[in-house]
């Protein structure tokens, strides 16, 4: 058996893994990323392989598995890494896919772009916000419901599901992953600074207000993201025994 990896899933290739990819590799894991969204059968790494998911933003819904055959797999290898307490994190669209996955609907709305508060609803060690309420950059239009049995972690004024937590899994519906560096490469991205227009924003805004918040988020994306690469490094010792 090879080593056990995380494997990434990607949605495009701006959405990167950022901080999360750091901290995973600094517990020494391998990571595997794959792009299958548009893929009929995609190929994946052996289930008993991986040791922990990390599934990814993009502009596509959820359950658009018309146009993207491959989010029906992602789904399914979701809902079989929940059974079995495999670690599953999900951001932005990756929320939303754990979430349908595990049986909530999925809403469509209007963009929200640009950095607003969320707030804390109940604490947990996946996701343990230190303040009452948190500036967080946020990218999305879609919105998901709570799953059924899952804890609410964080909500927001436009978004009721901000973060979530069942059994393994997290979501979270805004973008800690995103380090200075990875928010330049989204504003360089057409489709990106499009949707920004759409939102009655622009570059220069969005770049001042996610620096005077980037403070904030450092601290609480190391202890979301290493707390997720622990995990994922307890549960490959597990699988390699």
């Amino acid at each position: 058996m090879s080593k056990p990896e995380v494997l990434v899933l990607q949605h495009v290739p701006w959405e990167k893994p950022g901080r999360i990819r750091t901290y995973v590799e600094e517990c020494e894991l391998p990571v595997q990323t794959l792009t299958i969204a548009g893929a009929k059968k995609p190929d994946l790494p052996d289930f008993d392989e991986v040791a922990g998911i990390v599934v990814m933003g993009g502009p596509m819904g959820a359950t658009d598995f018309d146009e993207y055959p491959g989010l029906k797999a992602e789904t399914k290898l979701i809902r079989a890494a929940v059974s079995v307490g495999k670690p599953v994190l999900g951001v932005c669209l990756g929320h939303q896919l754990i979430a349908t996955a595990l049986g909530a609907k999925l809403k469509r709305g209007e963009p929200q772009i640009g950095v607003a508060p969320i707030k804390r609803v109940e604490s947990h060690d996946y996701f343990d916000m230190w303040s009452k309420s948190l500036p967080v950059l946020n990218w999305h239009a879609d919105t998901v419901t709570l799953p059924d049995s899952a804890q609410l972690l964080a909500r927001s004024a436009n978004t009721k599901v901000e973060a979530f937590r069942f059994g393994s899994a997290l979501g979270l519906q805004f973008h800690l992953e995103v380090t200075p560096q990875l928010l330049e490469e989204w504003l360089d991205e057409p489709v990106m600074v499009k949707q920004l227009k759409a939102a009655h924003s622009s570059k220069s805004q969005l770049r001042e207000a996610y620096a005077e918040v980037n403070g904030q988020l450092s601290p609480l994306a190391e202890s979301v993201f290493s707390g997720f690469a622990a995990r994922c490094a307890t549960y490959a010792k597990a699988l390699s025994r």
